[in-house]
């Protein structure tokens, strides 16, 4: 099948190779050199790439474009696409929009309220402060105490005058990471992963993009079902409001003492969740993603391996901060159990490059947990670029 990939990172090369293993004829519309291998390059403008090789299929990877309404866009020229409407994605691009969703339809999450620069709340309490649109990641911070809450109200309206905020209550537990391919009516979960968003050891420091994840996660069979009931009441919530949900609906869950809480919802697979998710699925998964564009999965439960994933993601020094640049001097070898996917690298004049802020996913497999993370700081081990760095708990 000729399928058309858009986005260059970790996640869309873990995607890539996915698909490529089964056979699907791959397009790209950025540069990744994990992309090498797997396909050709085609236009930047997805829609122009799809009418060039006459897609069968786009697949979305970033978030981005789908708020901006890619998806509409090539569905109004007929190629099917993989990924939510624009409207549909304000589950990601408007934290506001997913709490309302959250109260019409009983989706059990923090209590929260929205506050606008010239508000005038009185700040008596720690509140986790999240904007109100994308930020890749990165636009929620967890503040300790009052001085700290009002530190990062000052931070967000100084860089955003005119932004919205959300501010919601400090929830107390492990996360979860719970994601699932819907079709606008059902969805079918995969396997339960957890990332890692803060910078350093022991979960200190700035909110990241992610550096590891792993999967499967174990978790009372109860707790993950009521996550599973989130996401499938989010769903036909979704249809019963008229924007139906079709794509990945990736809910980030907290583990309270009460049950989980959802944090929030993304529309497309995390990065770096996607990277162990992909490498332990047991099955194609265009044929889902076709599903899914399509409104009608193939199925009611995807296929995965038996076998466990960590992904620990090797960054610049300097991350979040700013990225690397760096020649990488040494990376280890792929093999069945350890897979190095490129998020921010890039050849120039025939050398490999560290360019981006999170570099590499060095995703390791094995039959434990322990026998994966084992595996995959083995091969971060191996890594060689000026300023190399990563967080040494990923999965501890």
């Amino acid at each position: 099948m000729r399928i058309v990939l858009v986005g260059g990172g970790g996640r869309e090369h873990a995607l890539a190779r996915a698909m490529a293993r089964h056979g699907h004829a791959l397009y790209f519309t950025h540069d990744n050199p994990g992309f090498v291998e797997l396909g050709e390059r085609a236009d930047d403008d997805p829609l122009l790439a799809a009418r060039q090789v006459a897609a069968e299929l786009v697949v979305v990877g970033p978030e981005a474009p789908l708020a901006a309404g890619l998806v509409d866009r090539l569905e109004a020229e007929r190629f099917l696409a993989f990924g939510p409407s624009a409207a549909a994605a304000r589950l990601e691009s408007s934290k506001i929009f997913t709490k309302s969703l959250a109260a019409r339809h009983g989706l059990p999450t923090a209590e929260a309220r929205v506050l606008r620069r010239g508000d005038g709340l009185l700040i008596d309490r720690p509140w986790v402060v999240k904007l109100d649109g994308l930020a890749a990641g990165k636009g929620v911070w967890v503040p300790d105490t009052v001085e700290e809450t009002r530190a990062a109200l000052d931070e967000v309206f100084a860089a955003r005058p005119d932004a919205a905020v959300l501010l919601e209550e400090r929830l107390e537990g492990p996360e979860l990471s719970v994601l699932g391919i819907a079709d606008g009516t059902r969805v079918v979960p995969l396997i339960p992963a957890r990332d890692h968003k803060r910078r350093h050891d022991g979960d200190r420091g700035p909110n990241t993009g992610g550096m590891g994840a792993v999967a499967p996660v174990s978790v009372p069979d109860d707790t993950l079902a009521e996550c599973h009931d989130v996401l499938r009441r989010a769903v036909r919530g979704m249809k019963a409001d008229g924007v139906p949900f079709r794509g990945v609906l990736y809910g980030g869950f907290m583990l309270t003492s009460t049950g989980p809480r959802l944090l929030e919802f993304n529309v497309r697979f995390g990065d770096p969740e996607c990277q162990p998710l992909v490498t332990l699925l047991a099955e194609d998964p265009v044929p889902w993603f076709l599903g899914a564009a399509r409104g009608e999965l193939p199925g009611d439960q995807l296929r995965f391996s038996a076998s466990h994933a960590c992904c620990v993601v090797v960054a610049g020094h300097d991350y979040p901060a700013r990225g690397a640049s760096a020649p990488i001097t040494q990376l280890p070898a792929d093999a069945d159990d350890l897979v190095v996917y490129h998020a921010g690298t890039s050849v120039r004049d025939g050398v490999l490059w560290a360019t981006g802020g999170r570099v590499l996913g060095v995703t390791g497999l094995g039959p434990t947990p322990e026998a994966a993370r084992a595996r995959a700081y083995a091969g971060v081990s191996e890594v060689r670029f000026e300023g190399a760095s990563w967080r040494g708990d990923i999965g501890a």
